[in-house]
């Protein structure tokens, strides 16, 4: 059975913003990348770049969006930086993100959205292994940063 990283948070926002900044790209820059280059829609460009300077190495340069659905999810190709680059970014497919958004189910009045984050398309072996263990620990640690800009502007 191949694993999967999955995470989730909530965010105190509704549906529409938390999938904005999965989707814009001045958004994006604020909470997981130094730069985006997103065009929100079927086949469109999902480009992140750790290192703007080196946008070959820590990117997701070449991903692109394969479902999308505004307010409800977004899907689309992921790589891997520098360390994992050599099988990673070079397997057919790429490894795969899946973002649903989700309105939160409790009685509170203020807007509220689950954001449930799925990555797949592991491969086999220790390399893979590695790099999955890396995903989880990066993913959990954007989440959260992305969690923390809504508690501190909803202050």
């Amino acid at each position: 059975m191949q694993e999967i990283v999955y995470h989730s948070i909530q965010l105190k926002c509704d549906a529409k913003k938390a999938f904005d900044m999965f989707t814009q790209n001045e958004n994006l820059r604020s909470w997981l990348a130094e730069l985006a280059d997103v065009e929100p829609k079927p086949g469109g460009k999902y480009e992140l770049f750790w290192d703007p300077d080196d946008k070959e190495n820590n990117s997701t340069i070449g991903c692109r969006i394969t479902a999308i659905e505004e307010g409800k999810f977004i899907a689309f190709e992921w790589k891997g930086p520098r360390q994992f680059k050599h099988f990673m970014n070079n397997t057919v497919p790429l490894t795969h993100v899946i973002v649903f958004f989700l309105p939160c189910d409790r009685s509170s009045l203020s807007p509220c959205t689950e954001v449930h984050l799925v990555h797949t398309g592991w491969g086999e072996g220790s390399d893979w292994q590695e790099a999955r263990s890396y995903f989880d620990k990066a993913w959990l640690i954007a989440l959260k940063n992305l969690e923390g800009k809504f508690d501190t502007d909803a202050r």
